[in-house]
């Protein structure tokens, strides 16, 4: 991939591929767990308007488990590829760039099951999809115009990780750290890490980076302009 390095850290292709007129632009985030992406989407969303942009986060779509007992559903490798519904979220990126809205899963972390209510999502001008896999499917990569990895160092992404699953999904810091280590550094080697070579753009340091994702959003800006 030719690419540059500029002095904000930013390591970008020499451009993303255009996509076709006056369909939505699809950018995909990338990262590891705790990198920093949902700031990146956060500021993406906050450069470009909140009336133009519409959000899918690739863990919503973890395949249901509820017909598991909860022990089972505890033990599930959800660092792994085929913890997720993969091709429903492609299904539902197409009927977007067609100008359909889609019911978006909802799913429940604290007891490892798919909700009953969904969340509606509509076509707008840029659509965002964030997770730590979304680079290494190859059907859903096809999809993304803009491909960005958020790369930030392994103790800050652990101890954000610790703090979210504590605070947010009613976890206990003992098994937090049991899980990084059972699944989710070993699947951050085999998975995550590897796809960073899939990459337009490499974000160190996620959404503090300010020059990095401001360069992002120029280029989003021009290709709409462009369209």
């Amino acid at each position: 991939m030719s690419a540059f390095k500029d002095p904000a850290g930013i390591h970008a292709a020499d451009a993303a591929h255009r996509p076709t007129e006056g369909r939505p632009i699809i950018i995909g985030v990338a990262g590891g767990s705790g990198s920093g992406k949902t700031t990146v989407v956060r500021e993406i969303t906050r450069g470009l308007g909140r009336g133009q942009v519409t959000v899918i986060h690739h863990d919503a779509y973890y395949a249901d488990a509820s017909h598991l007992p909860p022990e089972e559903r505890a033990r599930i490798n959800y660092d792994h590829p085929d913890s997720l519904e993969t091709p429903l979220l492609v299904q539902h990126l197409r009927m977007l760039l067609a100008g359909q809205s889609v019911e978006v899963p909802s799913y429940d972390f604290t007891h490892h099951a798919r909700r009953a209510e969904t969340e509606t999502a509509h076509p707008r001008k840029v659509i965002i999809v964030d997770g730590i896999l979304i680079l290494w499917e190859p059907e859903l990569r096809e999809l993304l115009d803009i491909k960005v990895f958020v790369d930030t160092a392994s103790d800050l992404r652990l101890i954000r990780r610790l703090t979210r699953d504590v605070a947010e999904r009613g976890r206990t810091a003992e098994s937090v750290i049991e899980q990084y280590l059972a699944t989710v550094r070993p699947m951050h080697l085999e998975f995550v890490e590897p796809s960073k070579r899939y990459a337009d753009i490499i974000v160190p340091d996620g959404g503090y980076n300010r020059v990095a994702v401001d360069m992002l959003i120029t280029k989003v800006r021009s290709i709409l302009q462009a369209q």
